[in-house]
């Protein structure tokens, strides 16, 4: 079958197969339909594929086969190298297939292959329930997870996203849909866990809940110029501290937030982003320590509902910004890391940039290395360098600091790979390291499940073995 480029009888070829809209560039809403959440991919598919339901999904995916155009597949939309969108092929946007359906007694969610991390929030704390997962609620579960999912609040007591990841249905590459747990496409199970979106279209998730009503917790930020204290304090400290304690530490200019001086606002400061997730009564214990490892400048510190500290900082990465990211695993945070730390930290370029480094301890490194494809569970954490700004005449100076902050802080990680999640589109060179010794398998159940390689446009596992 021909395609030729923003061809009407494509678009119309597809709506014929599908019952969800299908909007193409002659269409009213293209321009909105086509926009990604990271700015700077500015691409045009020939048609965007709003899918409702599964039997949509299995026929976007034969059409792109058939056809020979590229497929990017849009979750929650929040990829930061541009993958859920493409040129001259089909993106196929899940938003339609937006639901949670939570079962209090098995403690479990049931969750749409289009569900964002807010929906699963809502409905999951209804029942004083939750799972590790980022804390921007804008965030599509589905993604989230297939990468791996650090959990920057929980993950430190009930391991990764896709550690809790029970079942799945895909839609492989064929057009078929099936099922996947650990007793059912056992394989495929193991891959979809850290593996990224290399294996088929997700289309629900099955995931177990834990319980999680009120936290404790919020942001301390303190003096820059006390930043090597509180670093090296973060680093012991929440190696020995409960695993009821999460949160990260971070460098940012202070934004102009009701809780901070309005002196101090627009001021570059570090700060320890906190979540306590045991008894409250024993939250000032805990949480004491952290504000004395030096001079706190403004914190906003309470009793909360957890979906309102996973909310918390949305205003501050809207839709439609611009994104460059790099990322590490760290086997240590060694006196001379924190030295290149308090180098480029302080130099963060924007209210919306900003360095994140969270702890991958606990239960995370419960899981056997072998059990998922998540790679490099020994690590004691993850460093995140986010470039993010509205204004295109930035980009080269914040992309300058976070290739200069990397530059310098990856000698010292211990590894060669990152986060899946966290990568930049140039970073593909990195996968195999991501993966590590999990990698040969990986390559081998993605010529199973998808041997020409249709499913690409991700941090993407060449089929091989």
């Amino acid at each position: 079958m021909t395609t030729p480029a923003a061809s009407v009888d494509f678009v119309d070829h597809i709506r014929d197969r599908v019952r969800g809209p299908v909007v193409g560039p002659s269409d009213d809403g293209y321009e909105e339909a086509r926009s990604s959440y990271n700015a700077m991919h500015d691409r045009k598919p020939l048609a965007v594929a709003r899918c409702v339901d599964d039997a949509d999904v299995m026929a976007v995916v034969g059409v792109a086969r058939e056809a020979g155009v590229p497929l990017a597949v849009r979750g929650g939309n929040h990829s930061v190298p541009g993958f859920g969108t493409c040129d001259d092929g089909i993106v196929l946007d899940l938003s339609g297939i937006r639901y949670v359906r939570v079962d209090p007694k098995a403690r479990t969610a049931r969750v749409g292959g289009g569900a964002l991390l807010g929906d699963l929030d809502h409905a999951s704390h209804a029942f004083g329930l939750a799972t590790p997962a980022g804390f921007i609620s804008t965030t599509g579960v589905g993604g989230l997870t297939l990468g791996g999912g650090i959990g920057a609040y929980l993950s430190r007591r009930y391991g990764l996203t896709c550690d809790n990841l029970l079942s799945a249905d895909v839609v492989t590459a064929d057009g078929q849909l099936v099922h996947a747990s650990a007793d059912e496409n056992a394989d495929l199970f193991w891959a979809l866990r850290g593996g990224g979106g290399n294996f088929g279209v997700v289309t629900s998730l099955e995931l177990a809940l834990h319980p999680v009503k009120e936290i404790v917790g919020g942001p301390i930020f303190f003096e820059l110029e006390a930043a090597g204290d509180v670093l090296r304090f973060y680093r012991d400290y929440i190696r020995r501290a409960p695993r009821e304690l999460g949160g990260f530490f971070a460098f940012q200019i202070a934004p102009p937030l009701p809780f901070i001086p309005e002196e101090r606002q627009g001021d570059t400061l570090c700060l320890v982003v906190t979540s306590w997730a045991g008894s409250p009564e024993d939250a000032d214990d805990v949480l004491e320590p952290i504000r004395s490892a030096g001079p706190v400048v403004a914190e906003h510190v309470g009793a909360m509902p957890y979906p309102a500290l996973q909310s918390a900082f949305d205003d501050l990465v809207p839709p439609g910004i611009r994104h460059y990211w790099k990322s590490d695993f760290v086997r240590a945070l060694t006196d001379e890391s924190i030295a290149v730390h308090l180098e480029h930290g302080p130099r963060v370029p924007s209210v919306t940039s900003t360095m994140h480094i969270y702890p991958t301890d606990g239960a995370v490194q419960d899981v056997a290395p072998e059990d998922t494809a998540f790679g490099h569970r020994d690590a004691d954490f993850s460093v995140n360098i986010a470039g993010m700004w509205p204004d295109a005449a930035d980009d080269a100076r914040h992309i300058e600091w976070v290739r200069d902050y990397y530059a310098a802080i990856h000698p010292h990680s211990g590894y060669d790979g990152g986060y899946t999640n966290f990568m930049a589109a140039e970073d593909q060179e990195r996968v195999r390291a991501n993966y590590g010794d999990a990698y040969p398998r990986l390559e081998r159940i993605k010529k199973e499940w998808d041997p020409d390689n249709l499913f690409r446009l991700n941090q993407n596992i060449a089929p091989g073995g």
